[in-house]
């Protein structure tokens, strides 16, 4: 796979911290449409890849503190195992105006990579069976192609099994 930080007003905080980090990743872009149900899954099925491969990033609040948790398109956040994950009792999903000022992404453009302020992060085990996967690269109609290890390497993330279908 190919560095490809495709130019022209496409660098997003999420592509500075790959090339900073000298990690292979590919950036697909595509025409988002507005009135799609689901941000993930047009991805998927616009790029032609298994909803498998696609990871959505959504943040939740567990016992008061944001969490980042990066899970399949094709399924759903765990959000009691979530809060296993990082040792916490009780998790909810996170207001969306603070998802977008803790992250400086908006909805549905929200990246794990590249956050405004860096928070616990958890990626769902499934993402190790693939060679790579596809995040947002923070801004819709924009994912990144990368190997899941450096994904969870670059957000410092624990992995466990945080989806469910």
């Amino acid at each position: 796979m190919a560095k490809k930080a495709k130019r022209g007003g496409q660098g997003t905080p999420a592509t500075v911290v790959l090339e900073a980090a000298g990690v292979e990743y590919t950036v697909h872009a595509y025409e988002h449409d507005p009135a799609a149900a689901s941000y993930g899954e047009e991805a998927a099925r616009v790029l032609g890849v298994s909803a498998e491969r696609v990871f959505k990033t959504l943040l939740a609040d567990v016992d008061g503190v944001l969490v980042v948790a990066v899970v399949p398109v094709a399924g759903q956040l765990d959000l009691k195992a979530l809060a296993a994950a990082v040792g916490g009792k009780h998790a909810a999903m996170a207001d969306p105006a603070a998802a977008e000022r803790s992250t400086g992404y908006v909805r549905g453009g929200i990246s794990p990579l590249g956050q405004r302020k860096r928070l616990r992060t958890v990626v769902d085990t499934g993402a190790l069976a693939h060679p790579t996967v596809f995040v947002s690269a923070g801004r819709r109609g924009l994912e990144v192609e990368l190997a899941p290890q450096q994904l969870v390497e670059l957000t410092a993330a624990v992995t466990a099994e945080v989806g469910r279908a």
